[in-house]
């Protein structure tokens, strides 16, 4: 069966669920499905990694587009050919991983806050509804981005909004050289310093701590690099050649766990939280993971409090909702969205809210 005939066979199976009123489970390579809320259990699968094959790539003008079921190391390698990157450094969890998937959980590894995350290297996107049509938003350059911006607005969607056909991205060239760096110090000097160099022109592409230790990642020209390596003090070069994909893709140790895990998303300058647990500060300070025993409701209340938000990444449990509870406005709005996308509820129903 030929793309075209699938992403028909897409359509029917939709228009068809949605006269029934029968929810569907759209899914890739089911790399993250530990993600987000459990699939109504009267889902019927929507698998989409049949649909899959790179459509275009333009090295001259770092745009590739491709279907959702391709592999993403797929893409990756095929980047790499041509000394380019996906610069949100998507993590994978497995090799089965997808773009579709990667758009529709919207995750982005180490080098998001000094490059970007994922929705804002999306372009453009083919989606099918949940009334089974095709619908086509954005395009292959960032001047075609204008009004609404749908197309980054199925970046963390979890596919309640539609089943993304078609992607096209922005990519950019791979750095000549890469250090990394390691300096010892605690958790509160660590974000000292995160702050600290946020402000200066460093070449930085990712910044970590753990157990008493900081990880930078310089990008660029190797004269750049021990230059900045000079500026940032008292640093050992340390030849790490897998720790940020580890971090990545979490096959670092501090993952193995099968206790409930707390990604914290606030400012990156806050000062270490008064919540007990077991650390690991990524993203310059802006992401925490934590391990914690400490009451739910009273992490989320202290994360609301200095403008964050916390999600139950992995390993929820029945007792405690998986996203952080949206404001009552926001809620509303984004139902309203749902409705415009999806008016009869099928597509991926409760994998975000329940009310969504």
């Amino acid at each position: 069966m030929t793309n075209t005939d699938l992403t028909e066979t897409f359509c029917e199976q939709i228009r068809d669920a949605e006269e029934k009123g029968t929810p569907l489970a759209i899914t890739g390579g089911g790399s993250k499905m530990f993600y987000g809320r459990r699939p109504d259990i009267n889902a019927i699968s929507l698998d989409t990694t049949r649909h899959c094959g790179i459509i275009s790539y333009e090295p001259s003008e770092l745009v590739i587009q491709a279907r959702s079921g391709t592999p993403l190391r797929d893409i990756e390698t095929r980047l790499s050919d041509n000394n380019q990157m996906l610069a949100f450094e998507p993590p994978h969890f497995s090799e089965n991983a997808t773009l579709g998937g990667t758009i529709a959980c919207g995750l982005s590894g180490p080098r998001r806050p000094y490059h970007g995350a994922a929705r804002d290297f999306v372009l453009g996107t083919r989606v099918i509804n949940g009334k089974g049509e095709p619908l086509h938003f954005g395009g292959q350059v960032m001047k075609n981005v204008a009004g609404y911006d749908v197309s980054r607005l199925m970046a963390g969607s979890l596919g309640t909004l539609g089943l993304i056909a078609e992607v096209s991205l922005k990519v950019l060239p791979r750095p000549a050289c890469e250090y990394t760096l390691k300096q010892v110090c605690n958790q509160a000097e660590a974000l000292r310093r995160f702050a600290d160099w946020s402000g200066r022109p460093l070449p930085l592409s990712a910044a970590c701590w753990y157990e008493d230790h900081l990880y930078l990642r310089l990008s660029g020209n190797e004269d750049g690099l021990r230059h900045a390596q000079h500026r940032l003090g008292d640093s050992l070069l340390e030849s790490l050649p897998d720790w940020w994909d580890n971090l990545r893709d979490h096959k670092h140790p501090f993952f193995n766990r099968p206790d409930p895990l707390w990604r914290l998303s606030v400012p990156p300058a806050t000062p270490p939280l008064a919540v007990k647990g077991d650390w690991f500060i990524d993203w310059g300070g802006a992401q925490r993971w934590l391990y914690s025993n400490d009451n739910p409701e009273q992490i989320r209340r202290l994360v609301t409090s200095i403008g964050g938000h916390a999600t139950l990444f992995r390993n929820a449990t029945e007792r405690i909702e998986v996203f952080h509870p949206l404001p009552t406005p926001l809620l509303k709005l984004q139902q309203r969205i749902k409705r415009a996308m999806d008016p009869a509820g099928i597509l991926n129903p409760g994998r975000l809210y329940p009310e969504l």
